[in-house]
């Protein structure tokens, strides 16, 4: 017996009375309703299953199987009895303004772009749209001009269901060889915009979308993938762009239209000051190692000292006296030190390093000229194990 579709004769009915058909077990303590008729929409054409109430239960999930529309409910209800059912309307009404929003984009790239929308979906955070091609930035931003003025015309969105005869006549859009659809072929258009074939449900009229914001597009499977938000979602992404875009505006003193220029005198400047740092560290570094310059072996001790920093020092080490030298450089504290060790002439940096951790419990690595690391001891120890190198 197949399931009324109630959702396709009134896709803004919100609640609906049904006969429960059959109940059965299904995965994860959950149960599968039948119904002799139903108002929730079952996961397809890119749109996700409806969820609600059903008889004081959750309905979880919706699939449709062989015409008929099984229900993913958390509780059992007894075949035979007549249930009430709700709608969580926030999110149907969200799910149809974005599916017409999509067939509008993916109809005006089409003409524009001659590109094909070769994936969907419709996930919680917002919409995206796979097509077989590349859109340039500008393209995009025409895109979105003309599905906006397709929102602001208010244009009907018109279903129908041709038939066979009068669909080898239409052109329309499909992901599927119109000798591949099965059963009733529905045809959906937004005047001006779109024709595709789709099952799913969609808003009336195109300004019930409220307004339509693509994102950034990516690269992707050799196309493009481009984000998509509408009606409330995009109203919520405005505002929380607006907040942070509002909060860097004050912490850079600067007005909102200014803030990006302001950003890039910022990077600009901490360029020029890490710049300046670094040449600040290589004259400390020679200055410090200059102090080493008759011993064969030094050890330094600078708890601040980044891995990076680490690293120079124990080179400007090497580099103050005469080959053959080893140079250990030690930052953090007692018991829990990271290291850089360095080695000239014919010492090998990565054999004396492993030589340590074996000692010290250790561990690290590197190459013929410098190791790092760090060492579990005390600063007593790794004198007395470094002092004690070949």
């Amino acid at each position: 017996m197949s399931t009324r579709l109630l959702y396709r004769e009134d896709p803004y009915l919100r609640s609906f009375s049904a006969r429960v058909l059959a109940c059965e077990p299904g995965p994860n303590d959950t149960f599968r309703l039948l119904l002799d008729q139903t108002c929730f929409y079952p996961e397809g054409g890119g749109q996700p299953a409806d969820t609600g109430i059903l008889g004081g239960v959750p309905i979880l999930d919706v699939h449709e199987r062989n015409g008929e529309v099984w229900h993913t409910a958390g509780a059992p209800l007894e075949p035979g009895q007549t249930v009430e059912g709700t709608l969580d309307w926030a999110r149907r009404f969200s799910l149809m303004q974005h599916h017409t929003a999509e067939h509008i984009v993916s109809g005006i790239v089409h003409q524009l772009c001659k590109l094909d929308n070769v994936g969907f979906h419709m996930g919680s955070a917002m919409v995206t749209i796979d097509f077989n091609g590349e859109i340039d930035p500008d393209t995009l931003q025409t895109v979105e001009t003309l599905a906006n003025r397709t929102v602001f015309a208010n244009r009907p969105v018109e279903t129908a269901c041709p038939s066979p005869a009068e669909l080898e006549q239409m052109e329309f859009r499909s992901k599927k060889a119109l000798s591949s659809l099965e059963g009733e072929i529905r045809i959906v258009t937004v005047p001006e915009a779109d024709c595709c074939a789709c099952c799913g449900i969609h808003v009336g009229h195109t300004g019930e979308i409220g307004c339509i914001k693509l994102l950034a597009p990516q690269r992707y499977k050799g196309g493009v993938r481009v984000g998509l938000l509408c009606g409330e979602a995009a109203l919520a992404d405005y505002r929380e762009k607006e907040g942070q875009i509002s909060a860097i505006s004050h912490l850079l003193s600067a007005k909102q239209p200014e803030t990006a220029d302001a950003v890039r005198r910022l990077l600009t400047q901490n360029e020029e000051l890490r710049l300046a740092l670094s040449e600040a560290n290589k004259r400390l570094f020679a200055l410090r190692a200059a102090g080493f310059a008759e011993q064969p072996r030094a050890l330094l001790i600078d708890p601040s000292l980044t891995p990076g920093e680490l690293r120079l020092q124990a080179a400007a080490l090497l580099e103050a006296g005469p080959a053959p030298r080893l140079a250990l450089v030690l930052a953090g504290e007692d018991g829990n030190f990271r290291y850089a060790l360095g080695a000239s002439g014919e010492a090998d940096a990565r054999s004396l390093s492993r030589a340590l951790h074996q000692t010290l419990g250790g561990k690290g690595g590197g190459n013929r000229e410098f190791a790092q690391g760090s060492f579990c001891a005390g600063l007593q120890e790794i004198k007395q194990a470094f002092h004690s190198l070949p």
